[in-house]
């Protein structure tokens, strides 16, 4: 079972991010689910999702404690949650942000997790860019298809189809696609890094 973390800040759509996730990995043919964690549900406080996926049926009902990836919607919450609590050291983290994680304060942090599974994405620049609107959400679903196979970039667009509609739907493929695209160009370089 691969267990995802998405932590982020109401009205960022991190409760719709974790339901296109789920439906993303259930077109591609797994079980899934996805479910959100309420504190206070007002713009801008921090708001955590959780989804599952597997190649059988899903029991579990509690929420991800130990998670496989956590994926950052909101880099500002670093320092003022937990975010990273139970990961894995194999674990995927995936932030929206223009800076590095040693930029972020993290270089002495991730020293123990491979490259390839740190990944940054400016997915609300991408969303403001196609959409009109800084939601980081749908990129970091183009670019979490890039990063550890588990859902495809095929299935990330029929999700989008199955929740969105005409330009906005249209916006947000164009997101995610190029949200896919920064990964695969980084997952590059990283597996260059490790050769040299």
């Amino acid at each position: 079972m691969f267990q995802l973390r998405i932590h982020g800040r109401g009205g960022q759509g991190v409760v719709t991010g974790a339901e296109m996730m789920s439906i993303a990995a259930f077109l591609g043919g797994r079980h899934a689910q996805a479910f959100p964690s309420f504190g206070s549900e007002r713009t801008g406080a921090p708001v955590v999702a959780f989804c599952r996926m597997d190649d059988k049926e899903i029991r579990l009902r509690e929420p991800i404690m130990q998670p496989d990836a956590i994926i950052i919607q909101d880099a500002t919450l670093l320092h003022q949650v937990d975010v990273f609590g139970g990961l894995k050291k194999d674990g995927f983290i995936l932030i929206n942000t223009t800076r590095s994680f040693v930029e972020l304060g993290l270089g002495e942090f991730v020293k123990g997790f491979k490259p390839d599974h740190l990944l940054t994405v400016p997915a609300s620049e991408l969303a403001m860019k196609h959409v009109g609107r800084p939601v980081p959400n749908v990129p970091l679903l183009g670019a979490f298809a890039a990063l550890g196979g588990l859902i495809s970039l095929d299935a990330v667009k029929k999700a989008i189809d199955e929740k969105f509609s005409g330009a906005v739907a249209k916006g947000n493929k164009a997101a995610a696609e190029e949200a896919y695209q920064i990964v695969m160009a980084q997952e590059e370089i990283a597996k260059e890094m490790q050769h040299a």
